[in-house]
């Protein structure tokens, strides 16, 4: 999906935007969501929904909290720990089948699909590295452990064949050990620009390094979760359209999350869609209720499904 077919923000939301929705009127309840590393897009956004369902639905309070993101959000909604997670569709579809390195099915549901992430392979502007051929040798951090990034990372190498030096960094150690030469690249799956990649642009200069020729690869062996997109120019400095991959953010609960607290959230998500994208993202990252509801194959919550048909008539 293009930058351009995702440009659309209030489009089909601007008319649903006035429709008030039932609030939620159950006991007081509250939610936690399971969301990302300080610093990227995951947490920003989930801060955000978090105070916009805490301040419009008054039987809920919602909390974000700092994760590892995609592996590790589904493993605490697994436990019990986290009503609410973003997990990255290709992470949750894993989950939810039970392949490797699930050793048994996640049963989840989506609340809806809020954005688009994109697979940033970090490497100094002025380094060697200018294809995925050249990691071969090389010191790559590709995601944390617990990350979507790390499980991309995974079958980003295997369908290229390639042998790179791993390591697993936080994207706060990816970033200092690239500054430092410790690391020749860093794969981060995020919004662009990702403010931490921006500054680490300002100091040293780094380019992404096109993942395009790899995408049939992935897509032939994990299906249509990959899609081919466009960083755009001037997202960093040395960036010129570099085609990548992007992969969809879902959010999803437990399917024992009340019917009617699923529908207050997706409420949430349509009337607030204007407040819910973090300031980093404004121009890029949108949401809009003709994608929400396309949630890469994992089911949507009955009481999700119920409400979108209500927003919609």
């Amino acid at each position: 999906m293009t930058v351009a077919r995702r440009s659309v923000l209030l489009a089909g939301l601007t008319a649903l935007a006035g429709c008030g929705g039932p609030e939620y009127s159950g006991p007081s309840r509250t939610l936690a969501i399971a969301a990302g590393e300080e610093g990227g897009f995951y947490l920003a956004f989930a801060r955000l929904l978090a105070g916009q369902i805490t301040a419009t639905e008054p039987g809920l309070e919602c909390v974000a909290r700092s994760t590892l993101a995609s592996q590790a959000n589904v493993e605490l909604l697994r436990a019990g720990k986290a009503d609410l997670a973003l997990v990255l569709a290709d992470t949750a579809q894993t989950a939810l089948a039970g392949n490797h390195p699930y050793a048994a099915q996640v049963p989840m549901r989506a609340l809806g699909r809020v954005y688009e992430n994109y697979m940033q392979l970090v490497v100094r502007a002025n380094g060697p590295i200018r294809g995925i051929a050249d990691l071969t040798g090389r010191a790559v951090s590709l995601g944390a452990s617990g990350s979507g990034a790390a499980l991309f990372g995974d079958r980003l190498v295997e369908v290229a064949d390639i042998q790179p030096r791993v390591t697993r960094l936080p994207l706060a150690d990816a970033v200092a050990s690239l500054a430092d030469g410790r690391v020749d690249a860093l794969l981060w799956s995020g919004g662009v620009p990702t403010p931490a990649l921006a500054d680490l642009d300002a100091r040293i200069g780094i380019r992404l390094v096109s993942l395009d020729n790899v995408a049939p690869r992935l897509r032939a062996g994990h299906g249509p979760v990959y899609d081919s997109v466009i960083v755009p120019s001037g997202a960093y400095r040395h960036v010129r359209d570099v085609r990548t991959i992007g992969v969809a953010n879902l959010l999803v609960c437990p399917p024992s999350l009340p019917d009617d607290i699923a529908g207050a959230i997706v409420s949430v998500l349509v009337r607030r869609a204007a407040e819910l994208v973090p300031q980093q993202a404004l121009g890029t990252q949108f949401l809009d209720s003709r994608t929400l509801i396309a949630t890469a194959g994992v089911p949507l919550h009955p009481g999700a499904a119920a409400m979108y048909r209500d927003l919609h008539g």
